[in-house]
């Protein structure tokens, strides 16, 4: 009996999983638009799941600041207005920079080989979007992209300042996959700095990467 109801709780906590991730998706790559309305019934349809589960999923996006929960008990995504992109670009300097500096202090020689691996798959992703931006050479820039900035922080000793890295970084995802869809991103820019910001990383050179690491944000969070 027990092991009955901890097979349907791992199952229901999967398909959460899979609706968040699916969710987050389409919030960043705009098709599902800033201030939508989100009902229960019209996601199931399109989406799959129970009540239960959606209402759990709406509620983990809620808590990542990419759904909100509005007066009438509904839900809505978040608005992306300026006000917001500056907001977000702020507040993902502040964490970044002292993520980076503790991982800077703290890093082994296994984070320096994560933080080289992550850069080169970066690197591979910038070219093929760069030269065929379609849809799934966007999502997986999108996902290097997180993967690098993940890297970087992954030796700051600190689940939290990693679980707020996260959700800020989700939450600007869309205006930066509009900046690659609109053609403003600089790549041969964004290439050298991302080199140089590995290259200060590495050799422990701390004002050089958080000078890096903030014109690298200030760039692809701008309008």
């Amino acid at each position: 009996m027990f092991s009955m109801f901890s097979i349907k709780k791992s199952d229901d906590k999967t398909i959460v999983e899979l609706l968040a991730s699916t969710l987050r998706r389409d919030i960043a790559f705009g098709t599902l638009l800033p201030d939508q309305k989100l009902k229960i019934d019209q996601l199931r349809q399109r989406y799959g799941g129970s009540n239960h589960s959606m209402r759990e999923t709406l509620r983990i996006l809620s808590t990542e600041g990419l759904v909100e929960a509005t007066a009438q008990r509904g839900f809505r995504v978040t608005s992306a207005t300026e006000d917001d992109l500056r907001d977000i670009q702020l507040v993902r300097i502040e964490i970044e920079r002292v993520a980076l500096a503790r991982s800077i202090q703290l890093g082994d020689v296994a984070w320096e080989g994560r933080v080289i691996a992550a850069h080169h798959a970066l690197q591979k992703a910038e070219a093929d979007v760069s030269d065929a931006p379609d849809d799934l050479t966007a999502l997986e820039w999108d996902e290097a992209c997180r993967a690098f900035a993940h890297a970087l922080i992954q030796a700051c000793d600190s689940p939290r300042l990693i679980d707020l890295h996260t959700k800020f970084f989700d939450q600007s995802r869309r205006f930066r996959l509009a900046q690659m869809r609109e053609g403003k991103l600089d790549w041969a820019a964004r290439k050298a700095r991302q080199r140089g910001l590995v290259d200060a990383a590495l050799s422990k050179n701390q004002n050089a990467a958080y000078e890096l690491l903030q014109q690298d944000i200030e760039a692809e969070l701008t309008t």
